[in-house]
């Protein structure tokens, strides 16, 4: 089951870090995708294209936070993930129940990436711009089990 957080403006780079460190220590969330319009290259110096730090672990920031989809194990856990978001999105915000990621390769991923297809780990399916550059595609952070 996924859920989206949409909120009310864009997110700054600061409210997209303190927000994805409190949602990471939500048990039941299994994956957290950000959406949202691609900032300008590393060398156009936008104050929001920068490193954030989630979890210990730095990564590039290269879209204007406008959604957070979040895949979950169980319903219960949308009330937790309320909770956060009234804490840190004081705007507003609206949580949205449905299936948001992709959960199979599809004939565009074939297309897209051709051979390399079958390297594609699991949990990389749905998570990455197709028309991104390989370097650009996606970070995986690992949870402390």
């Amino acid at each position: 089951m996924d859920i989206e957080i949409f909120p009310h403006r864009l997110l700054g780079a600061d409210t997209t870090e303190k927000l994805l460190n409190n949602l990471e220590n939500i048990d039941s969330i299994k994956r957290m995708v950000i959406h949202g319009q691609r900032l300008p290259p590393a060398s156009a110096k936008h104050p929001d294209r920068r490193f954030i730090d989630v979890q210990g672990q730095e990564i590039e920031l290269q879209v204007k936070t406008g959604r957070i989809l979040l895949e979950i194990e169980n319903e219960s856990v949308i009330g937790e993930v309320r909770r956060v978001c009234e804490d840190i999105l004081p705007f507003g915000f609206n949580v949205h129940i449905g299936t948001f990621i992709r959960y199979q390769k599809t004939v565009t991923d074939e297309i897209k990436y051709g051979k390399d297809l079958d390297n594609i780990p699991a949990e990389m399916v749905g998570l990455t711009d197709q028309n991104a550059r390989l370097s650009e595609r996606a970070t995986v952070i690992k949870k402390n089990q």
